[in-house]
């Protein structure tokens, strides 16, 4: 029989090594033989970013849910890569998902591309930025029509240029 303290230290055992980066996705976004357009050293990166925005798309971080400003942008425009300013989405093809972080059901020609993501114990598709390789979200298949995808974005990973009258 196990006692409590048993639990109780692998628990928090468990927890601390997942805090400490050996579970988390930081160890797998570094492993990634991905070459991309825009490089920038993990320097560079910082002086470009801020804090949170390098924590999302350098680190693979996801922002606190219902904290965009970009949620509640409905202007005609595009969304662009924070990292490196690429086109991502059409203000076209965003919708309300109701889950708190900016969603669209497709994004632009060539401007995006996954990998599958294994972290916390799931299967899932990570989208990133197809030019500087920054973490934006994820994509599920509980879209609307016509794509029926959700690609869930981190509002910190884009900006928004409306569209010129």
């Amino acid at each position: 029989m196990i006692a409590r303290r048993q639990i109780l230290f692998y628990g928090v055992s468990s927890f601390a090594l997942m805090a400490s980066g050996i579970f988390t996705r930081h160890a797998l976004a570094a492993a990634t033989s991905e070459v991309f357009e825009v490089r920038y050293t993990d320097e560079q990166w910082r002086k470009r970013l801020t804090q949170q925005q390098y924590e999302v798309l350098r680190k693979e971080g996801t922002e606190r849910p219902g904290s965009s400003p970009l949620n509640k942008e409905h202007r005609a425009g595009s969304f662009a890569c924070s990292g490196c300013a690429l086109p991502l989405f059409s203000s076209k093809t965003k919708f309300e998902s109701g889950t708190g972080w900016p969603s669209f059901w497709k994004p632009l020609d060539n401007a995006v591309a996954t990998r599958q993501d294994r972290s916390f114990g799931t299967v899932r598709t990570e989208v990133h930025c197809r030019r500087c390789g920054g973490h934006l979200g994820h994509v599920f298949d509980d879209g609307p029509k016509p794509t029926g995808l959700r690609y869930c974005m981190n509002g910190l990973s884009l900006s928004f240029a409306p569209q010129a009258a």
